[in-house]
């Protein structure tokens, strides 16, 4: 059972969605939409309709080659658009970052996760911040945004890599008084990965099971869809992303991280039925 402000979020029972509020200039698929606070509650409103279990909110964009932004200029960003969702009594609210001092702030104000693209490893204080937080959420990145993609990509075997790292990272986590019960892993699709990497963790989501208390899966719109489907916009991969995310939660993802909450509500509507239905689901075999 993870908690989520004032939700409880019971891994197993369905797949769980994060949904996508950057607010940041420079983001691949949504950069400048949500920069207003009017346009940032706007766009909660939408995906709390929507179906979303927690909203992750972040204000540095960690795409391949974007510029690094200031803990600073980072939190003057977020917290604004933190304060006012609080302040309507929305608290299923993460923060993504990678600064133990934007994590502190905004779990200080009532935010619920921390979501750290560089498990724990890009500021030597994140841990100690984010014990206060209900979940943290540790990823598998190579390098830092504006080099990660850059060079050879090699790995020995990409999966099994990336599984060794997450449980090294999980284990630190352990060690610094944090129960594995509340550590979610992502492999990082996209994040130091050419597309066959990309593809071969997909389909093999399963291996990171038991890493931690569940698997978080965020391929949204990514540029491995785009050379996959020859669609060079990122905010017109919808459709695919979707076919992407039936497999990923058929091979083992427990919770998906998307900017379109309610096109992956609908779809999962589906694939959770076929994935839990049966004992679990017995409404599932009443007359509708």
């Amino acid at each position: 059972m993870l908690k989520c402000g004032d939700r409880e979020l019971l891994l197993g029972t369905r797949t769980f969605i994060m949904g996508i509020l950057n607010i940041t200039p420079d983001s691949f698929s949504d950069g400048g939409k949500f920069l207003s606070l009017d346009a940032a509650l706007k766009q909660t409103d939408l995906m709390l309709q929507s179906g979303v279990d927690i909203i992750d909110i972040g204000g540095e964009s960690t795409r391949p080659f974007a510029a690094m932004v200031s803990p600073a200029a980072e939190l003057a960003l977020v917290l604004p658009v933190i304060k006012a969702l609080i302040a309507q009594g929305i608290n299923n609210l993460s923060i993504d970052t990678r600064n133990a001092s934007t994590a502190k702030a905004c779990l200080e104000e009532g935010v619920s996760w921390v979501n750290d693209v560089s498990a724990f490893s890009h500021d030597e204080k994140m841990w100690e911040a984010a014990k206060h937080a209900d979940v943290v959420v540790l990823m598998h990145s190579r390098g830092t945004p504006p080099e990660m993609q850059k060079g050879t990509i090699v790995y020995d075997n990409v999966v099994l890599d990336i599984a060794a790292y997450l449980k090294n990272r999980v284990q630190f986590a352990v060690e610094k008084g944090f129960s594995a019960q509340r550590i979610l892993v992502d492999p990082g699709i996209g994040f130091g990965k050419k597309l066959l990497h990309n593809l071969d963790l997909i389909k093999k989501l399963d291996h990171f099971q038991g890493i931690g208390a569940g698997v978080l899966c965020g391929l949204s719109s990514k540029a491995f869809i785009g050379e996959l489907t020859g669609i060079t916009q990122a905010n017109q991969r919808d459709n695919a992303t979707l076919g992407a995310l039936a497999w990923a939660v058929s091979a083992g993802a427990d919770m998906v991280r998307v900017h379109n909450v309610k096109a992956v509500s609908e779809m999962l509507k589906v694939v959770d039925a076929l994935k839990y239905g049966g004992e679990k689901h017995e409404d599932l075999y009443q007359a509708r």
